[in-house]
């Protein structure tokens, strides 16, 4: 099964609130999301989420701590997503590829439809936050 490597990042707010979007394209549209993308060649997973982050909502962040790792079976490939706690430190998350986005409070994280991955972290996140 083909792997793919990728890293998302769990923005929190100074509220305690987490960013989360909504895909607007492809087989799992309309679900939601932390966003993120694949690690190039010769890449960190941190640098490739501050490219990726930048790409898709114009904005810089701050890397705070790694969270976890998931690793998921999609019925095309194998996902490893490196998932990261971050911060804004610059920009006004524009959205460049998602549909939506919604600030979301620990405990309305369950209040959207994750995409099946980023739903392994809900729990941790509910708990750890």
């Amino acid at each position: 099964m083909k792997k793919v490597r990728v890293v998302a990042a769990i923005i929190r707010d100074a509220d305690g609130r987490i960013f989360a979007t909504q895909r607007g394209y492809g087989d799992w549209k309309d679900y939601w999301e932390f966003p993120g993308g694949k690690i190039e060649a010769g890449e960190t997973p941190e640098d490739a989420l501050r490219r990726e982050i930048w790409e898709e909502l114009e904005t810089h962040i701050g890397i705070e701590r790694f969270v976890a790792t998931v690793e998921y079976d999609y019925p095309a490939f194998h996902l490893s997503m490196n998932c990261y706690l971050c911060y804004v430190e610059s920009g006004n998350l524009t959205l460049k590829e998602h549909e939506a986005a919604r600030w979301l409070s620990p405990n309305k994280l369950t209040s959207v439809r994750w995409l099946p991955a980023d739903e392994d972290l809900i729990g941790k996140l509910s708990r750890d936050l």
